[in-house]
């Protein structure tokens, strides 16, 4: 089993958690005013996202959608969407992508929570542009 760790992505801090079912578990942080990754789908998974504090914007197939605290959403393949935390208190939020595999995109384009200054770093140049490069890899289509 794969131990829990918690990485910096893109701005968001995530804490992968094992599961012994068919699909990925993270819990995160979004500190305020911070935008989510560029709308994407993917083919092959299935995404929900359930707020436990704060709210979030969610931007589905040109549609803009607001949760708080104990709202979900679910996402079915090749659905455009983004989010962004737009208010000054931090979100928290748990993310499942099913069937499992997505995990390894955060474990591979995030910066170690105990790295100095991890939130910048993870949003560098270098960053988004290695997450633009490698993106198909890990199914996750950016929309132009």
């Amino acid at each position: 089993m794969e131990k829990s760790t918690t990485k910096w992505v893109l701005g968001h801090k995530i804490t992968a958690h094992n599961t012994s079912g068919d699909y990925d578990l993270m819990i995160a942080e979004t500190p305020p005013h911070v935008q989510g990754p560029s709308p994407h789908s993917h083919n092959s998974f299935k995404e929900s996202f359930l707020i436990v504090d704060g709210e979030m914007e969610f931007f589905v197939n040109g549609e803009i959608i607001n949760l708080g605290a104990g709202e979900s959403l679910d996402i079915q393949p090749n659905t455009s969407h983004t989010f962004s935390n737009k208010s000054d208190k931090y979100c928290k939020w748990e993310n499942i992508h099913s069937p499992k595999g997505f995990r390894a995109f955060f474990e591979k384009m995030g910066v170690s929570d105990e790295t100095e200054n991890a939130q910048e770093a993870s949003v560098a140049p270098e960053i988004i542009h290695k997450v633009i490069e490698t993106a198909g890899d890990f199914d996750m289509i950016i929309k132009g």
